[in-house]
This record gives structure tokens, C-alpha cells and sequence, in this order.
């Protein structure tokens, strides 16, 4: 009988720490699960705040531009002139190097090719 109770201690013994264990390992998971959860979440409201500073910067730029204030009229004829001005650069940049594409590239003194 002596045996049988020894037996049946060590099994409770061993069924209590396999549980114990068990539930360990549940409480680790949960709470990895929760910190991850917790990030993302983080991420994902930094992703917001972001998109709607953007939606709104965006909506804000459209009123602007569309305004017929005197400073936006200003500031939009002074943006045209510098844009105006940077094609005309552009362009004669432009026929610049199409005119040193078609000039022949020799030394001087240099004998052509046949």
C-alpha cells in the first residue's frame, strides 16, 4: 500500500508541474501576443496620423490655390515667372548641346577618318 501512495504522489507531484508549466507557457504567449498587438497598434496609428496630416496638407494646398487673395495672386504670378524663366533656360540648355552634338569633335590639325 505504502508503494501505491508513493506512486500516486509522484504523479500528482508530476501532473501539477506539467500544468504548472503549461500554464507558464500560456502566460508567456499571451503576453508576447499582447506586446505585438500593442506595437502594431502603434504602427498603425502612426500610419494614420500621418495619412490624415497629408489629407489635410493636401486640402489646405487646393483652398490656397484656389483663393483669389491678393497675396496668393502675387505669390502665384511670382511662381510663373521663375517657372517661365527655368524652361527658357531648359530650352536654350537644350540647343546648346544639340549644337555641340552636330559640330565635328577633331583637334585641330587632325586628319579625318577614312
Amino acid at each position: 500500500m505504502k508503494n501505491s501512495d508513493k506512486s500516486r504522489k509522484w504523479m500528482w507531484w508530476f501532473l501539477g508541474v506539467t500544468g504548472a508549466i503549461q500554464l507558464y507557457f500560456v502566460r508567456e504567449l499571451l503576453a508576447a501576443f499582447a506586446l505585438f498587438a500593442l506595437g502594431f497598434g502603434v504602427i498603425a496609428f502612426v500610419v494614420a496620423a500621418l495619412y490624415l496630416l497629408h489629407h489635410g496638407w493636401v486640402v489646405a494646398v487646393g483652398r490656397v490655390a484656389e483663393s483669389r487673395h491678393p497675396a496668393v495672386v502675387y505669390a502665384k504670378r511670382g511662381v510663373n515667372s521663375v517657372e517661365d524663366f527655368a524652361r527658357r533656360g531648359a530650352v536654350a540648355a537644350v540647343a546648346g548641346t544639340e549644337e555641340l552634338a552636330k559640330r565635328a569633335m577633331r583637334r585641330a590639325g587632325s586628319v579625318t577618318a577614312r
